[in-house]
């Protein structure tokens, strides 16, 4: 059996979840290749997979880390290029013609599945947004309500061309994706909520105390955990002020920083008690070790903290609205607190920690955690994937 997976290139989240399961498709003897690139690219050849770089594809960035619309639109190579989107299928025609594979498995990424439907090779489709999502700000309430009817009649049909479309994500009501999802009915019956794709669950690792003394941190001190990810330059900016902010922080709390650098090395920079790391490959321990997750609004990484029982603070990307969608959702949900950047400060994000560490923060997350715990979205993956395989052979 052959899969390819065509993940999104854009931060390492897309990348992320499809690794889990390449590495147990792996183990039952299939042949695997990557199609990807960017940060993307890096974290797959990290990883020992075999990989091929397709054509970049991006949006402008501010020095802020915001999306800047402007340029997007003026210059509009991450959304409308025709010529980039025709450059990223041709290429993924010529991966296919050459590696064979029995299914694609597209994370995000559209062009891959246009190429396998024009090879009539099966498809299935990764994803937690259905449309490019503008933000509702005056300037651009005339480009949303065109980008939202566009990509629900073009991209949407490409989404449900497929043989099963798996969403990563909690089944309602607990999705966090839930407003990034306005799924036409026509499309509904090839949708299927799977839950998030862990590589490894919080019960198959040791308790929160074991880990914090294998992991050498301070018992007595509350454990901040802070992962960063996304395109670098999103990152860039947040980064800085996050460094800024913990070096000035009181020694009762004791925080864990990774810049979410695949190849970087992995000795940690330490002061008092801050700890930089340009990439932790067993971050998940410090996931089940951390009293509270601070992060931007990433849809995995807020996955996983619901699956780890840990309350977090979050501080979307400005202009992302996805990010700005999913952080709203789990605020309903009751298991975290936002801070928008504009208003990031020592103190702001110092009153955020101690709000969310009171016991009701902590209880409803826990809470949380226990109802979603079977939610089982790489086994689910895995079978799938298999399935439509084998139907081909």
């Amino acid at each position: 059996m052959r899969v390819l997976f065509t993940p999104s290139g854009m931060g390492l989240g897309h990348v992320g979840r499809c690794i889990p399961i390449a590495k147990r498709l792996e183990q039952n003897g299939a042949r695997i290749l990557f199609s990807t690139y960017r940060e993307g690219l890096k974290y797959v050849q990290q990883e020992g997979f075999q990989a091929v770089e397709a054509p970049d594809i991006g949006v402008a960035v501010k020095p802020d880390g915001s999306i800047d619309f402007r340029l997007t639109t003026v210059n509009p190579g991450p959304f409308l290029s025709i010529y980039t989107i025709m450059k990223q299928v041709d290429a993924e025609i010529n991966y296919m013609q050459t590696f064979k594979p029995d299914v694609v498995v597209s994370d995000s990424r559209a062009s891959s599945l246009v190429a396998a439907k024009l090879l009539d090779v099966p498809r299935i489709a990764i994803l937690n947004q259905f449309q490019v999502m503008i933000p509702r700000r005056q300037r651009f309430l005339k480009l949303a309500r065109i980008a939202d009817a566009t990509t629900l009649t073009l991209v949407g049909r490409i989404w449900a061309d497929v043989m099963q479309a798996l969403i990563p994500d909690f089944p309602p009501p607990y999705t966090i994706s839930t407003k990034n999802l306005h799924i036409p009915k026509a499309y509904h019956k090839k949708m299927k909520f799977i839950g998030p794709i862990l590589p490894i669950c919080s019960k198959d690792l040791p308790e929160k105390r074991q880990l914090q003394k294998k992991l050498g941190l301070d018992e007595n001190k509350h454990v901040i955990f802070a992962p960063i990810s996304g395109p670098a330059k999103e990152r860039a900016y947040f980064t800085g002020i996050l460094r800024q902010i913990f070096s000035k922080f009181p020694d009762d709390y004791q925080i864990i920083m990774s810049l979410g650098y695949p190849k970087s090395s992995t000795d940690p920079v330490t002061n008092e008690n801050l700890i930089i790391h340009g990439w932790i490959p067993n971050r998940f321990e410090y996931l089940k070790a951390c009293d509270v997750v601070i992060s931007r609004g990433g849809h995995g990484t807020l996955s996983q903290s619901i699956c780890y029982g840990k309350p977090m603070i979050l501080v979307p990307t400005p202009s992302h609205t996805e990010q700005l969608n999913n952080a709203s959702k789990v605020v309903d949900l009751g298991v975290a607190d936002i801070i928008m950047q504009e208003k990031l400060s020592k103190d702001f994000l110092l009153n955020a920690i101690r709000k969310v560490l009171d016991n009701n923060f902590q209880l409803k997350s826990e809470q949380l955690q226990k109802t979603v715990v079977k939610c089982d979205g790489l086994e689910a993956a895995t079978k799938i994937i298999t399935d439509v395989a084998q139907r081909k052979q």
